[in-house]
């Protein structure tokens, strides 16, 4: 883990992104208690990283605004297996009140996800 993670996060062990500039930075070291029955990492755990390091990477560009998450795609390219993963994301387009990012997540080198998310952006 990176940084200390409370509620959810911290229920699957998957610490809290690290961000400036629109981009954003999370190591998760899965293990069996993140695989599905087939013995892979769970497809939900992989969309939890990609829209909480999104969030975070969007959050280093506001001031009194919070991001929701209005609508988020997955692409899933390989499975992943206990290990290390890098997930990454960037700030994409910004609007007034929508904000669009792109997130990955690697293991050893080769893209598991790409991610694609809309956020709405809430005032305080």
């Amino acid at each position: 883990m990176t940084n200390t993670a409370k509620g959810f996060l911290s229920l699957i062990d998957a610490g809290y992104p690290e961000g400036s500039d629109g981009r954003a930075r999370l190591e998760v070291e899965v293990d069996e208690r993140h695989l599905n029955p087939a013995g892979t990492v769970h497809g939900g755990l992989l969309a939890t990283l990609v829209d909480t390091t999104m969030g975070e990477a969007i959050r280093t560009l506001l001031d009194d605004e919070t991001p929701a998450t209005s609508q988020l795609s997955l692409t899933y390219l390989r499975p992943g297996k206990p290990g290390r993963l890098l997930v990454t994301a960037q700030v994409s387009k910004r609007g007034e009140s929508i904000t669009v990012c792109e997130a990955d997540i690697e293991q050893d080198g080769k893209s598991l996800v790409h991610a694609l998310a809309t956020f709405a952006l809430v005032e305080h």
